[in-house]
């Protein structure tokens, strides 16, 4: 996902960049010839720096893009203004760094400790003027188990995070925006929220009431309260309505009883993996983070469903309805989503998925066949389509933005007329040689 270099960069090879780390580490331990690291908009896409020592190091404005610094520690280091997209940050050190308008967008920060680092916006001189400062942005970054006690993000995006078990204990996030972010189970006491988004925030497991304020609004959010009916009221237990619905099925619904999952939290259950659920309902149910690998879903009915987070590769989704779900950060891998012949032979219908305003963001899709599927205004930003199959698809409205599309066929797809910009188009998919 490399970006052209720019020229106002300067640019350092491997072997540059371990020897300004060695003689880093010799200052911190005050040998002869060490020198401190300070390296100001300098271009180090994809390069290596693991389990190195960078304290009080500054790389204020540099590009850092698809960087393994996993395990290294950059405690009160100067990173301002950094691009440190699409990083390795595993087990990374930034207590009390300095990073201010950084960009960590679709990183992955498992473990990484964030304790009291500066996140508030910041803007990078240039030839004596100032970029307007620009709010720090951790979008679609994974950040399982990190620790942020006391860090000052307010106004920082972390829209579409994975923020899972998150330690952000007394930390500023007045103004942030955490919309479509997972903060399952995050430990948020003493946290200032005020006036703090989270639409379609994912806050199962979060003690809300040990915030310091108020003024933030939890409507649309989803909540231990708010996660649905718990499968501990299922009429019967759920091997009985299995078998119900096998019948069902195999009778063409004259004996037995089709499964209705609709408004439950079916989460407890844990796997649906290898399960038949063909033409089961189960509209705005809740199934972020399930196991349904390998699952046969087969003109089920799951409008406004949320597969937040799902494991669904190499699942059967022919004929699906899935208008308005949420699959964001999905697996579908290998997915089949085409469409299914449905009736007698006399009276057959042709029955498409239909995945109409589906939120797929960075879900992915890669050699997933959704030949002929519905993805009328779909949102596909930063998702991976790398080889799928989406001829004859519909695909007017739909949002790609940042979408990998390499290997995608295309063919006969619907698209907006002239539609330009960052969203893709046929023709300029054609003019690729995508």
């Amino acid at each position: 996902m490399s970006l052209s270099r720019d020229e106002s960069f300067s640019f350092l090879t491997q072997d540059q960049l371990d020897a300004l780390v060695s003689l880093h580490e010799r200052f911190l331990q005050g040998r002869i010839g060490g020198r401190r690291a300070v390296l100001k908009r300098a271009d180090l896409t994809g390069l290596k720096i693991v389990g190195r020592d960078l304290r009080q190091a500054d790389f204020s404005g540099c590009i850092m893009r698809e960087m393994d610094l996993s395990a290294t520690s950059f405690q009160e280091a100067s990173l301002y203004a950094c691009d440190l997209s699409h990083s390795n940050l595993n087990n990374t050190n930034f207590i009390r760094a300095d990073l201010r308008g950084v960009r960590i967008e679709q990183a992955t920060l498992n473990n990484a400790d964030l304790g009291k680092a500066d996140l508030r916006a910041g803007g990078v001189s240039i030839d004596g003027g100032y970029h307007p400062p620009q709010n720090v942005s951790f979008r679609g970054a994974n950040l399982t188990g990190a620790r942020m006690v006391g860090c000052m993000a307010n106004h920082a995006d972390f829209s579409d995070a994975i923020m899972v078990q998150v330690n952000i204990q007394q930390a500023d996030l007045r103004g942030a925006v955490l919309n479509n972010a997972d903060l399952s189970n995050a430990d948020i006491t003493g946290s200032q929220l005020s006036g703090a988004f989270f639409h379609n925030t994912i806050l199962v497991g979060v003690d809300i009431s040990s915030v310091r304020d108020r003024g933030y609004d939890l409507s649309q959010a989803i909540t231990d309260d708010s996660a649905g009916k718990a499968v501990t009221d299922f009429e019967r237990p759920l091997q009985v309505m299995l078998e119900e619905h096998r019948i069902w099925l195999e009778t063409a619904g004259k004996r037995g009883a089709q499964i209705d999952f609709s408004g439950y939290d079916l989460r407890p259950l844990g796997s649906f993996k290898k399960y038949r659920l063909t033409a089961i309902r189960a509209v705005k149910a809740k199934l972020f983070g399930m196991n349904l690998y390998k699952v046969e879903l087969q003109s089920a009915v799951m409008d406004g469903a949320d597969l937040y987070r799902c494991d669904a590769e190499s699942a059967d989704l022919r004929g699906i309805s899935l208008v308005g779900a949420n699959l964001s950060h999905a697996n579908l891998k290998h997915a089949n989503f085409s469409g299914l012949m449905l009736g007698a032979s006399t009276a057959q219908r042709f029955a498409p998925s239909n995945l109409s305003h589906a939120i797929l963001r960075y879900a992915d899709l890669s050699h997933a066949n959704l030949r002929q599927v519905n993805l009328q205004d779909a949102d596909l930003t930063c998702a991976d389509l790398r080889g799928a199959d989406l001829r004859e698809c519909n695909l007017q409205g739909a949002k790609l933005e940042d979408a990998r599309l390499e290997g995608a066929l295309f063919n006969d797809a619907q698209t907006d007329e002239g539609q330009t910009g960052r969203v893709f188009s046929l023709n300029a998919l054609q003019d690729k040689g995508l």
